[in-house]
């Protein structure tokens, strides 16, 4: 696969844009007649915006939105509200012939390589299955030939197009979701947790390879992880998700060496620490309460009720919201807002 990133279209520039994505799963009840009696609120009003060439890490506790994000934004589940556009075109109200074809500039790597490949095809049938539906992508006679240039882009041997997806390792599998994804030359891929199943060594690899085919085809990535260590490896931004919202958003450096919410600097003290004269010189947070029902989230702040800083203005009001245009490294808490208004840069 020759081709490579092409010099006409500028790094930096936003090419994906989420605004007040919302989804929620009603709760129904009644056998005859259903009804709906509530809703789980599984994404909440996020928003974020995506540059070409750059990764955006989205973190956060298991149950707090981050596959459900992912999946609406492949359409795979159908949204609330909100709005998503990918370099100004409509995701979310796309149907039919123009969904089709702007899913072949976003795709999608899966969490689980065991469960995402069709036992039952060949990993030439998987990798060329993009090609069947989208013929003009691979001139008549090529498909073979172009799922063996990507099974060599992502270091697997071409000459095991005929073999099943049972006769590879689990790392060996996830680069054939990757080599999937990037059959129709996308510019964004979501990761849904893409090396969570995998060993250590075998995640560096995975992770090592996303990174060199970035540079080679000008791709960006929304990465979805729960290692927070992996995201600081490999993220320029990441963004902190709570029960459905975000809460943090920020450069790599900023996360990790000036979180201001609560929620994130719990997260982060949580992380191993690998030099033993080094554990213990910082404290770990921890946080106490059960996390609440994303069907019933408190009034006001949705952290209150396992935030040591909670005060009675955390239950009235709604924390300012994530993004906000004049501020880089906006945080959904009333303290960190204040704190940001009375020193601007951050280092107070």
């Amino acid at each position: 696969m020759t081709a490579t990133a092409d010099p006409a279209k500028v790094r930096g520039e936003t090419i994906l844009t989420v605004d007040d994505l919302v989804k929620h799963f009603p709760i129904t009840r009644g056998v005859l007649f259903r009804r709906q009696v509530g809703a789980v609120r599984a994404v909440d009003g996020v928003s974020f915006t995506l540059r070409r060439g750059e990764t955006l890490g989205i973190v956060g506790e298991s149950g707090c939105g981050k596959s459900t994000l992912a999946r609406v934004l492949m359409r795979l589940e159908t949204p609330t509200s909100g709005r998503a556009t990918l370099q100004g075109r409509d995701l979310l109200t796309a149907g039919g012939g123009e969904l089709r074809r702007l899913r072949r500039n976003m795709q999608m790597v899966m969490q689980d390589p065991y469960t995402s490949l069709n036992p039952r095809m060949t990993v030439g049938d998987i990798i060329g299955e993009p090609f069947d539906i989208h013929p003009d992508a691979a001139p008549k006679g090529s498909k073979r030939g172009r799922v063996q240039e990507l099974l060599d882009v992502v270091g697997l041997n071409p000459e095991h197009v005929n073999r099943y997806p049972h006769q590879f390792s689990g790392g060996q599998r996830q680069r054939i979701g990757i080599a999937r994804a990037l059959a129709l030359r996308p510019e964004v891929i979501v990761c849904d947790e893409p090396v969570s199943a995998l060993d250590v060594s075998i995640q560096a690899q995975v992770i090592n390879l996303l990174e060199q085919l970035q540079d080679e085809f000008g791709l960006s990535y929304v990465f979805i992880a729960h290692d927070l260590s992996v995201v600081r490896h490999i993220c320029d931004r990441v963004a902190v998700m709570y029960l459905g919202r975000i809460v943090e958003i920020g450069t790599e450096e900023e996360i990790y060496e000036r979180a201001t919410h609560p929620y994130t600097q719990a997260l982060l003290s949580a992380v191993p620490v690998p030099d033993p004269e080094a554990r213990g010189t910082a404290g770990i947070i921890r946080l106490t309460g059960d996390v609440p029902s994303p069907a019933d989230p408190p009034s006001g702040c949705h952290f209150r009720t396992r935030c040591w800083k909670a005060e009675d203005i955390c239950a009235r009001e709604d924390p300012p919201t994530v993004p906000r245009p004049a501020d880089p490294h906006p945080s959904a808490c009333h303290f960190a807002a204040l704190r940001a208004r009375s020193d601007p840069t951050g280092r107070g």
